[in-house]
């Protein structure tokens, strides 16, 4: 029973996030953000995923890829917490696990049967880091999958969400069609949870972008916008 195993990506994601930071700390809390699971070569075979044009959300089973050599710990520092106080690993979805798994439920808003990388899914409130490696995608299944009466522990929402003010000068510098998910990261607050520093200024990569941004109480201004160095 205690015998290791090993699993095979099958696919994995194509996200406007090339770094961690800034991605929302749940799937489906900026539904505006794109992404796109890009099959592996072995299981290109649009054969697989027939049938699933019936559904509107997948769960996504992927790797913590860049916590994969980190090792785990029994508790750990939630930053839904401040990053002050420990809980059990299990009663959290941090990546310093035994087996760095994530789960993800996502929205299917496209499949693209024909393209040069064979056949592609587009969904949409995706919370995963470009290239992450994805295990598997099952179908959502509302009946089964979904509890509304489920308690959330020591997260009972998604956290207030902050003001934006973005300058029309800058927001124009970033392509018409991510705008709304950059202001939709933004106001999800993308600072860890325990730094609240007015003066600081952060900078976050999405889209090939760089935006800097500094907060003060529930306001978040963005400083610039400029295209990431090559």
């Amino acid at each position: 029973m205690d015998q290791p195993f090993s699993m095979v990506p099958v696919a994995h994601i194509r996200s406007d996030f090339p770094t961690k930071f800034g991605i929302p700390r749940q799937s489906g809390l900026v539904e505006d953000l794109r992404a796109t699971v890009v099959f592996a070569h072995a299981y290109r075979d649009p054969s697989a995923l027939r049938g699933l044009e019936g559904f509107s959300h997948l769960w996504l089973l992927w790797v913590f890829s860049q916590s994969v050599d980190a090792g785990w710990s029994p508790t750990v520092r939630p930053p839904r917490l401040g990053g002050n106080e420990r809980m059990g690993v299990f009663a959290t979805r941090s990546p310093f696990r035994p087996n760095p798994i994530g789960l993800s439920a996502v929205k299917l808003e496209e499949i693209r049967l024909q393209t040069p990388e064979g056949p592609q899914l587009v969904v949409s409130g995706a919370d995963l880091m470009d290239g992450t490696p994805i295990l598997d995608i099952k179908p959502y299944v509302p009946y089964a999958d979904s509890h509304p009466e489920a308690l959330s522990g020591f997260a009972p929402t998604g956290g207030a969400l902050l003001e934006v003010d973005c300058p029309p000068a800058l927001l124009e510098r970033v392509p018409p069609d991510k705008r709304q998910a950059l202001l939709g990261v933004l106001a999800r607050d993308p600072r860890p949870s325990y730094q609240h520093d007015p003066e600081r200024v952060y900078g976050m990569d999405f889209a090939g972008l760089q935006v800097r941004f500094s907060v003060s109480g529930e306001r978040l201004t963005v400083r610039s916008v400029a295209p990431l160095s090559p």
